[in-house]
């Protein structure tokens, strides 16, 4: 990490002085049984969250009915929701696309935004030209509600990204897991902040006269918890993600960058996956709830 030009980063990219900024979680739609949630099971979320935010992420409109559970669950307990189109395939994109229709329509005062792409630069799925023309066509559709995409936070800062800041979208989240990237702890803060502020400076800086109209936020970030698996010098542990969520997270916060945390309750129905390191990986366990949806440590930020 270049610790020299983190001070510098932080200093063009956070707000000197900011209203905190708004937490949200990341929101699975299934059950541990791995069946699609019903509305009756998103209100049951939204009752074991409503004390920590009313506002959730989600991913794909049209996978397990998603937008058409979600929405009128949101309405009932008083949650706003960020619905997702999954744009990599002409098939995947009108699918969400038509759930979409169905469910925002009438329903815009539960939307928060739209996310457009789910780390699709990152995975090589889309070029940024053509994922600019699936935003703006969702875009189009809704007018009114803010629309953007969520990336890996290299994504933005290497420029990849630039087509779609230029093409005038304000809504950007940007990935970045410490934990990912191999970081002890006790590194894991300045690391995190060095991510969301070259994103940042970047998407502000490209901008140019519209900086001033982008809303940026964290997408995703988290540590695993007891039960998760080590990425190298990355400890899965409970006492580690609350050290992660209460000196990295919760500062982020107060710097005024709006945070979605990966994620909300453990998704303990996934089969195991294989890192980039090789290694088999565990990820089951990154939720702020257990799968019981009990919280596993005080998730109060310090002031």
């Amino acid at each position: 990490m270049r610790v020299a030009g983190l001070i510098t980063l932080l200093a063009a990219a956070m707000p000197a002085v900011a209203t905190r900024g708004t937490f949200g979680l990341a929101l699975g739609n299934e059950n541990p049984d791995a069946s699609c949630k019903s509305t009756e099971d998103y209100k049951k979320d939204f009752d074991a969250l409503k004390d920590l935010t009313t506002l959730v992420r989600t991913y794909s409109a049209s996978n397990c009915n998603t937008a058409k559970n979600i929405v009128p669950a949101a309405k009932a307990k008083n949650f706003k929701v960020v619905l997702g189109v999954w744009p990599d395939t002409e098939e995947s994109f009108n699918q969400d696309f038509d759930a979409l229709k169905k469910s925002v329509k009438g329903n815009e005062d539960v939307i928060h935004a739209i996310t457009v792409g789910s780390e699709a630069l990152y995975r090589g799925d889309m070029k940024a030209q053509d994922l600019l023309k699936r935003i703006n066509q969702v875009k189009k559709e809704f007018d009114g509600i803010q629309v953007g995409m969520v990336d890996s936070w290299n994504k933005y800062a290497d420029g990849t990204a630039d087509p779609i800041i230029q093409g005038g979208v304000t809504y950007f989240l940007a990935n970045g897991f410490a934990y990912w990237q191999d970081q002890d702890i006790s590194n894991a803060t300045a690391t995190y902040f060095d991510d969301m502020a070259q994103a940042k400076a970047r998407i502000e800086q490209v901008a140019g006269d519209n900086a001033n109209k982008i809303r940026f936020g964290n997408g995703e970030s988290g540590w695993p918890t007891d039960g998760g698996s080590d990425y190298g010098k990355a400890k899965a542990s409970t006492e580690n993600a609350k050290k992660y969520y209460k000196n990295a997270v919760c500062p982020l916060l107060n710097w005024g960058i709006d945070v979605f945390y990966f994620e909300a309750f453990d998704e303990t129905w996934k089969p195991d996956s294989t890192g980039d390191n090789g290694k088999p990986m565990d990820e089951t366990h990154w939720g702020l709830f257990t799968d019981k949806r009990t919280a596993k440590f005080d998730t109060s930020c310090p002031n």
